[in-house]
């Protein structure tokens, strides 16, 4: 009867031969495998070659973003303190607040239609260029793209685009207020979106905003002029926010005015009408007509105060950027990293290699089993 010990021992003794056996059998492939490995290292050189370089400038800024509760404070809360007083005065001061615009949102901006379109508009500097190209210039008829993709994975588009022909927009005139993309710029539209990138770190409340071509000193360029661009549409929508609040009080400042001078004239008037006149119907309706008019005087002083404040705030909301990290033009290429590509592509070759071996070995012995099972 086997002990516990000899059935282990049997069974390292199993181990140690498949150990043998799998150590024999890579012996025997190693041909194949260093084979394979190096084919992987041909190709992967040959890949890393014909990946143009690309370089990538970043920016770094910190969006100075106000407290909301302050700044409606002032506003909605001296508003709502009249609210009650002008509707006795017929006048509606009801306001929405709109909130601010929020560092998440500006990957939203960046991959906007009309922003891709002003940035495809950008004029970069090229080593090989005597004078200024814009981005949309560069890639639809200087930038071509690579032959040997071009020509071999990208044969059948185009092949397809050749038979097909640019389509013309039919709908495109001055006066459509809808984006209507030709082919060229949405092939543009799409390399902006790969070669542009914005990261929000929400902790520690920066942005960084990125840009890859394939100068240098062309993706510093990008760089800056998307930053600028970022920015001008950050404070065009937040100056926006702030001008509705001003015209929204001018409104109530000129329905106030009117119903002010309005009045005005009535008491007047009435007065004129009046003065010699001391029976009690003259003297209540005196009386009603005086508190009208200081009723719409306190709410027309009251908004033309609110108005001059709106007014300040315009100005005041005009964002503040603090450029941690300005724009500099990049050194070294960000891709492709070539010595990663032949490490990755021998590792592969490793793989395929190892797989074969093992695949053949294991082909054999089946075989042989299903052999000596017949026989």
């Amino acid at each position: 009867m086997n002990t516990e010990s000899d059935i282990k021992q049997k069974s390292f003794k199993e181990t140690e031969v498949d150990f043998i056996n799998l150590a024999r059998t890579f012996w025997d492939g190693k041909i194949i495998i260093g084979k394979l490995i190096l084919l992987g290292v041909i190709i992967g050189f040959f890949v890393a070659i014909l990946i143009p370089n690309e370089f990538t400038a970043s920016s770094t800024m910190v969006p100075q973003i106000s407290d909301p509760k302050s700044k409606l404070a002032g506003l909605s809360g001296g508003l709502s303190g009249l609210s009650g007083l002008a509707a006795m005065a017929g006048i509606n001061l009801n306001t929405t607040t709109g909130s601010e615009l929020s560092p998440k949102t500006y990957s939203s901006i960046i991959s906007s239609v009309p922003f891709q379109l002003e940035l495809m508009k950008t004029p970069l500097n090229f080593e090989k260029l005597d004078s200024q190209v814009t981005l949309y210039d560069y890639y639809t008829k200087i930038k071509f793209e690579n032959l040997f993709l071009k020509y071999t994975i990208g044969l059948p588009s185009l092949i397809i685009k050749k038979i097909k022909g640019e389509k013309k927009n039919k709908f495109s005139s001055e006066a459509n207020p809808l984006y209507l993309l030709t082919e060229k710029q949405i092939e543009v539209q799409k390399i902006i979106e790969k070669k542009v990138g914005i990261f929000v770190n929400d902790k520690e409340a920066y942005v960084s905003l990125s840009c890859s071509l394939p100068e240098a000193y062309a993706a510093a360029q990008l760089t800056h002029n998307a930053q600028v661009l970022l920015q001008r549409y950050i404070t065009e929508f937040k100056i926006e926010k702030a001008q509705l609040d001003e015209e929204f009080i001018q409104q109530r400042y000129d329905e106030a005015k009117k119903t002010y001078q309005s009045a005005q004239q009535q008491l007047a008037s009435f007065r004129d009408r009046n003065k010699n006149m001391s029976t009690a119907v003259a003297k209540t309706e005196d009386e009603r007509l005086t508190g009208e008019y200081t009723l719409v005087t306190g709410v027309y002083s009251e908004l033309a105060k609110k108005l001059e404040q709106a007014k300040i705030t315009v100005k005041e909301e005009t964002p503040v950027f603090t450029i941690v990290k300005p724009v500099s033009v990049p050194i070294e290429k960000s891709t492709p990293n070539r010595p990663l590509i032949l490490a990755i592509s021998a590792f592969i070759g490793l793989i395929v290699g190892t797989v074969l071996v093992l695949g053949k070995d294991f082909m054999i012995q089946t075989r042989d089993k299903w052999i000596s099972h017949n026989q």
